[in-house]
């Protein structure tokens, strides 16, 4: 069974994570969930409330991780995705997780990102050129790295497939699960 990376830290969005975590699980592929170190990490829910101007975070679920970054060997995967929520702030800087971003886009290999997972691949100097959905406070960060913001529920750009938010969960997935599957039938092929 192929796998694929779910990247997560402490404060990683709940349906951010759950809701591909599930989908790779239904196409038959082994979803691995991968932090900082082998440890629960503290998922969290993020809405704007009526009324609010800025985002609301409250605790959701723990999820474990099943490898750390520095145990990682890219080329055993065959997708990532780069959760959204806080982590994605705080995490960029490890070397390790910069070293497998680059793996995946050097490769060409299916990866998506939602909301601030932007934050990962662009600190990994990944973006530049690439048309990306994100959060719209996280434009900045794309653009700044040379990526372009598009503000749509998912935008595909080769082999990187983005969405904005979790609202977006059932836009962007099924076409990055596509791509997953597409890599499956090459890999078998090749085999």
């Amino acid at each position: 069974m192929e796998k694929v990376l779910i990247i997560v830290g402490d404060a990683s969005e709940t349906l951010d994570t759950m809701y591909p975590y599930y989908r790779l699980i239904e196409a038959g592929m082994q979803p691995v969930v991968a932090g900082p170190k082998r440890q629960t990490y503290q998922m969290v829910m993020h809405e704007v409330k009526p009324g609010w101007t800025i985002t609301k975070e409250w605790e959701g679920y723990t999820i474990k991780a099943d490898v750390a970054f520095s145990e990682i060997d890219p080329s055993e995967y065959l997708g990532i995705m780069f959760s959204g929520g806080r982590a994605p702030e705080y995490i960029r800087y490890d070397e390790d997780l910069v070293r497998i971003t680059k793996h995946f886009f050097e490769r060409n290999k299916p990866i998506a990102s939602v909301c601030h997972g932007v934050e990962i691949p662009a600190y990994a100097d990944c973006v530049r050129g690439r048309r990306m959905a994100t959060v719209p406070k996280c434009q900045f960060d794309l653009e700044v790295c040379g990526g372009i913001f598009v503000n749509e529920a998912c935008v595909v750009d080769g082999n990187l497939v983005s969405g904005r938010t979790f609202h977006d969960n059932g836009h962007y997935i099924g076409p990055w699960i596509e791509l997953l599957e597409k890599a499956r039938e090459a890999a078998v092929a090749l085999a």
